[in-house]
């Protein structure tokens, strides 16, 4: 891309993320367009489905869940690991708002430019579960697509004005209810798994656009 182009995609990019912050995953393309001041036609031509947006500005989000669900496959810790990783997966799905609805229609439609991305990301939290149901301390009862379930449930929460103030009650509810008993009496002695992984694993918001 010339240096003239890639300047009036990432203009067009930052003015898409402040819009999408505003409206939610729906946003109008039109208002996205209208602001960047850009022709329609110029943005689809950069864009040309809402869902190309979308993976635009969350590819960087997603990616950095899946490396650090890959990170926290090292770290001998599996309940911490698992859990760490969902809350980080949450606070991504519900910001912006309808996010989670996107991710879960991406992972049916494979002509969707989110699959992929939103694919890659489920395996990979997949594995965390699946590696904390072997050392015993996740209910064996669960599986990927349960968890992703959870998330777009917390998610909902988080988008709900009357009761995000619950969000971080509800997430502790969950999360106790996808560990073990035993997982459960241990894990508020566990060291916090953040201070065991890396400096650029720590948080995944380092890995999302505008951080």
């Amino acid at each position: 891309m010339r240096a003239d182009a890639q300047k009036n995609y990432d203009h067009v990019l930052a003015i898409a993320r402040t819009v999408v912050d505003e409206q939610g995953a729906n946003a109008s393309l039109r208002d996205v367009a209208r602001r960047a001041g850009v022709g329609l036609g110029t943005l689809y031509r950069h864009f040309p489905r809402r869902e190309a947006l979308l993976e635009a500005l969350l590819r960087n989000s997603f990616d950095g869940l899946t490396a650090k669900a890959e990170a926290l496959e090292t770290v001998d810790l599996p309940a911490e690991a698992l859990i760490s990783w969902l809350r980080d997966v949450v606070e991504v799905a519900h910001s912006p708002r309808g996010v989670v609805a996107s991710m879960a229609a991406a992972i049916a439609d494979e002509e969707s430019a989110l699959h992929a991305s939103c694919v890659t990301m489920r395996a990979a939290g997949a594995r965390l579960l699946a590696r904390a149901q072997k050392a015993g301390v996740a209910r064996a009862d669960l599986e990927g697509t349960d968890l992703f379930a959870l998330v777009g449930a917390l998610a909902w929460v988080h988008d709900q004005p009357s009761l995000a103030h619950r969000a971080d009650h509800i997430f502790k509810f969950i999360a106790g209810a996808i560990l073990t008993s035993e997982a459960q009496a241990t894990r508020d002695k566990l060291t916090p798994i953040t201070s065991m992984l890396g400096p650029a694993n720590r948080r995944v918001n380092q890995h999302r656009p505008g951080h």
